[in-house]
């Protein structure tokens, strides 16, 4: 077995849902400009916790979110250990990270979403949640960025959200705009992320520090879909 298939067969084994490759050089700011390539992994969030949730986030639904964040920046880190000791470089990028130092408020160092749709795992929806072609928007994402060349997925199997506005009428900040998603537009054309954290911060802190909504998450069709044809 050939190094790219332990890396991918371990991150599985760890609990990865869906693994994919991208080529991100020109996606990444001039910091990480050595590391070219992105593995792009996705682990499936609970169906059975994001249906139990009407109008607002439970408590079981913080926690699972939170758990699943540490999972994946487990899952990255053993990983990038595996690169590490081939003799190449890699920066796992943290499952869920603000950081007050980059130009965009509410991103982190490199975002998920990015290499994940550049991989072909899916597209970014107009909840500005990256939309899986397997389970929809119910996954958390985590990313690996290394100088190991990685055999590049396909990423032209491309789709959008259509006339679906959903996750617009359904959201309790009205911070969804529903439009589609361009990458040239940049996160804002989509989300109004402040008003999206305010609420949050608002309404949820109750549940736990950080607390998320998942609503947007909950009612997206692609998502019902994959939980209405599992056995």
């Amino acid at each position: 077995m050939d190094r790219i298939e332990i890396l991918r067969s371990k991150l599985v084994e760890w609990g990865a849902s869906t693994v994919a490759f991208a080529d991100v050089s020109g996606y990444v700011n001039e910091k990480y400009n050595d590391l070219p390539y992105a593995v792009s992994i996705a682990v499936r969030l609970s169906d059975r916790i994001i249906d139990e949730m009407e109008d607002m986030p439970t408590y079981t639904y913080f926690h699972h979110y939170r758990t699943v964040n540490s999972l994946i920046d487990h899952i990255t880190l053993k990983a990038g250990l595996f690169i590490q000791n081939w003799g190449y470089n890699y920066i796992a990028v943290p499952a869920s990270q603000t950081v007050k130092n980059v130009s965009e408020q509410y991103a982190g160092i490199f975002p998920h979403k990015t290499a994940a749709v550049l991989s072909g795992m899916g597209w970014v929806g107009k909840s500005g949640l990256l939309v899986t072609h397997e389970f929809g928007p119910r996954v958390r994402l985590g990313t690996i960025l290394t100088d190991m060349v990685l055999p590049v997925d396909s990423g032209d199997k491309k789709m959008s959200c259509g006339d679906c506005i959903l996750c617009t009428v359904s959201c309790p900040a009205m911070a969804i705009r529903g439009n589609e998603w361009h990458h040239e537009k940049g996160r804002e054309h989509i989300v109004d992320a402040h008003a999206c954290s305010q609420y949050m911060k608002n309404k949820f802190q109750h549940i736990g520090r950080g607390s998320v909504c998942g609503i947007c998450v909950k009612v997206c069709p692609h998502g019902k879909k994959k939980e209405m044809n599992n056995p």
